[in-house]
C-alpha cells in the first residue's frame, strides 16, 4: 500500500478493509462449528465470532461517528 495515496490515508479504507476481514473470519468460524464435534472448539468458534461482531460493531460506530470517543 502506497502511503502516499490519499486514500490510503484516509481511515475509513482501511476500517473498511478490517471489517470485511472480521466479517469472513466470523463466517469462517461459524461455518466450522458445523464441522467439529467437540463441543468446546464450537463454544470457542461461537464465542470468537461473538467477539469479532462485536468489534465489527465498534468500526462502524467509528465510521458513522455514533460514539462520542469517535466524533471530532
Amino acid at each position: 500500500m502506497n502511503l502516499t495515496d490519499n486514500a490510503s490515508q484516509d481511515p475509513k479504507v482501511h476500517t473498511a478493509h478490517v471489517r470485511q476481514a472480521m466479517q469472513e473470519l466470523i463466517t469462517h468460524l461459524r461455518s466450522d462449528i458445523d464441522r467439529v464435534a467437540e463441543p468446546r472448539a464450537q463454544a470457542l468458534f461461537e464465542t470468537s465470532a461473538e467477539v469479532l461482531k462485536g468489534l465489527v460493531t465498534a468500526f462502524d460506530d467509528y465510521d458513522a461517528g455514533k460514539e462520542a470517543a469517535f466524533r471530532h
